[in-house]
């Protein structure tokens, strides 16, 4: 892309704005998933778990989960870039936006519309923010960095760490449940139609 960065600290106030969009665009769409009540996305579960047994925001709980999986990047020695630490920040605060924005539904239609509308915004925001090309999401950067480092398949280690996340989310009390499912089944043809169209729409 036209805005793309030649490295993860190469800044202007295009690519911010650009990034920015996508990590808020992000955030909201992880929101809905949670409002619907019928489960998150992996990490979501987790920190929506944390988020109740701390009595904190799950927007704070997500901040919590990716600090520490960024000091997980340490030993792995990945570095990470601005959009690594604008993802942490973003996405926490557009989580607990939506929180408060978004309206609880009872009526099971509007529910699983919240998911796959949802869905669709994570998908959206992905493909926004990694054309910046500041570096990946602390989840994303600790999956590519442990492939890199065992050579195990970068899918391998991305199922075992979700199924360890979500484990741990719903003994914590996150909700797990067919929004989960549908975000596992979907996440991926929506990051991958989102590049395509943004890749198809903005000049090189």
């Amino acid at each position: 892309m036209s805005w793309t960065a030649s490295h993860r600290w190469d800044i202007s106030g295009k690519r911010i704005s650009i990034l920015f969009s996508g990590l808020l665009v992000f955030g909201l769409g992880d929101s809905l998933l949670i409002k619907s009540e019928l489960g998150n996305a992996p990490w979501s579960v987790l920190a929506q778990g944390i988020s109740k047994q701390l009595e904190i925001s799950i927007g704070l709980s997500t901040l919590l989960v990716s600090a520490l999986v960024l000091a997980l990047w340490l030993p792995l020695k990945e570095r990470p870039g601005f959009g690594t630490v604008s993802n942490i920040l973003i996405v926490a605060g557009a989580i607990d936006l939506g929180m408060h924005i978004f309206p609880a539904q009872d009526f099971l239609p509007l529910r699983i519309s919240y998911v796959l509308i949802g869905i669709v915004m994570v998908g959206i925001g992905t493909a926004v923010y990694l054309s910046c090309g500041l570096g990946p999401g602390p989840r994303d950067g600790w999956m590519t960095a442990l492939h890199v480092r065992t050579g195990v398949r970068v899918g391998r280690v991305r199922l075992g760490i979700e199924l360890f996340v979500l484990a741990l989310g719903w003994l914590l009390g996150g909700t797990l449940g067919v929004g989960t499912a549908l975000f596992a089944l979907l996440i991926g043809h929506s990051v991958a139609i989102s590049l395509g169209v943004v890749s198809r729409i903005t000049p090189r």
